[in-house]
């Protein structure tokens, strides 16, 4: 009978520091990118999905690091 103590578990599924930090900065190009595009979007664009030119500004006008 073999037992199997936590300390011999290992979880191969998480992410290493630099896999998590490259996928931190494609998170934050990202928003960059969809906020850029969003502020080149005509009016009836911006009609369709629901959204006015001032929620536009304020969501171009946050920083890429937030959500």
């Amino acid at each position: 009978m073999s037992l199997c103590l936590s300390e011999t578990l290992t979880n191969n599924h998480e992410l290493g520091f630099l896999a998590r930090l490259s996928h931190r900065f494609h998170v934050w190009a990202d928003r960059w990118q969809q906020r850029h595009e969003l502020t080149h979007w005509s009016d009836r664009d911006l009609h369709d999905v629901g959204l006015s030119w001032s929620e536009v500004v304020r969501e171009a006008e946050k920083p890429f690091w937030r959500a």
